[in-house]
């Protein structure tokens, strides 16, 4: 019994507890927060299923879920981690039982299992003090589960195209990536193939984002509302095929020139974001003057939407930017873009830099865009590494 004792935190013994009353209350603390994100996940399920269906678990489950998960990480940090296994093996058993009897009734989706298994590991991580991670684990299985509608239409929006262009570069990045030499190769020190494929990846996967909202609500959404999220994929592309519908029908003109707006406004927060993550020592310079150009471009598209009718949903033809050619076409602009910046640097100065940026940003602003905060990043390390040697 004394060893028992010997394993056991002070604080869970009852003579100690008065003694340690901070460590008991983290603890309840973790306790509850493992019912809320049990709760969280059970919430949804309970609000999802049709009133006449009987559901494996809902609103009450789920949080005794992540709880058994919770007690199973505490009861086998002070005893041992087979206890653990044995509680999980378990659990999973029950699963397996429960979706063979529901498969035989019919119901042959497993998604309230396999949510009920991870529940019972964020309960574990939040014991672990992984609290933010089970955290942002729950989030995003409710979200997952509340957007099944969205998705599945999502799912049904796309064509074997885009299936197809999404494959093929994912393919040539899992095979070349690994291959391209990271080093520079060019007089000018910037040309460094593999950051150039990570930023054709970088780029695409913004712009990947705004393509799939255009798929999930572009359509009979509105000419602005399309051309907001339009912009998140091209501005360009946009503006073009607005452009030549309102010259088709002039009655869209109105609305077309909102959705241009609301396009291009996209541009100043995509830029923000862009800064943020490849050199966020440049936000402190360029936060204000992006706020005001992006809160100025919503404004006019306000003033100038409250004149129109609403419109109807438009098509607006936007490539998947995860095909092939794209990225290739991409990459060879931003190389071409950074190594005209840094000659432009070096043998102008920075009104060369100036040049560059505006006769870029008529092509592509994201390239530009990366190219300057790339070559911020290898002016800092210049500066300083004679410094720290």
């Amino acid at each position: 019994m004394q060893d028992t004792l010997k394993l056991l935190p002070d604080f869970l013994i009852t003579e100690d507890l008065l003694g340690a009353p901070d460590e008991l209350f983290v603890l309840v603390q973790k306790l509850g927060i493992a019912l809320l994100l049990g709760a969280l996940i059970g919430l949804e399920r309970e609000h999802a299923r049709p009133r006449d269906e009987k559901i494996f678990a809902g609103i009450r489950t789920f949080p005794l879920i992540s709880v058994f998960g919770f007690l199973s990480g505490l009861v086998s940090t002070i005893t041992s981690v087979w206890i653990f296994l044995a509680a999980f093996l378990g659990f999973a058993g029950l699963l397996i039982t429960s979706y063979t009897i529901s498969a035989k009734t019919g119901r042959l989706g497993g998604t309230s299992e396999v949510s009920a298994l991870i529940s019972f590991f964020i309960g574990a991580l939040v014991f672990w003090n992984l609290i933010i991670l089970a955290a942002i684990i729950a989030v995003i299985i409710t979200l997952l589960l509340s957007l099944k509608l969205q998705l599945h239409s999502f799912v049904g929006s796309i064509s074997a195209e885009d299936l197809y262009a999404t494959l093929k570069l994912a393919i040539i990045t899992v095979i070349i990536l690994p291959l391209l030499p990271d080093k520079t190769f060019d007089p000018l020190n910037v040309l460094n193939p593999r950051l150039i494929w990570y930023m054709v990846i970088f780029i695409s996967g913004i712009s990947f984002v705004g393509y799939i909202l255009v798929k999930l609500y572009g359509k009979n959404k509105g000419i602005p509302l399309t051309g907001l999220m339009g912009g998140l994929v091209s501005s360009t592309a946009v503006t073009y095929a607005l452009s030549r519908k309102s010259k088709n029908n002039p009655a869209l003109s109105g609305n077309a020139a909102v959705g241009i707006i609301l396009a291009c406004m996209v541009m100043y927060p995509r830029v923000f974001f862009i800064t943020l993550v490849i050199n966020s020592s440049l936000i402190s310079e360029i936060w204000i003057p992006l706020l005001i150009l992006t809160v100025s471009g919503f404004a006019v598209s306000r003033v100038t939407a409250k004149k129109l009718a609403a419109s109807s949903g438009e098509d607006i033809e936007i490539k998947n930017p995860f095909e092939l050619k794209s990225g290739i076409v991409f990459g060879l602009l931003f190389g071409a873009v950074i190594f005209t910046a840094k000659a432009a640097q070096v043998y102008i100065g920075d009104a060369g830099i100036y040049i560059a940026s505006g006769i870029a940003g008529i092509t592509s602003v994201d390239a530009i865009v990366l190219s300057l905060s790339q070559l911020s990043i290898d002016i800092i390390k210049r500066k300083w590494l004679p410094l720290q040697c």
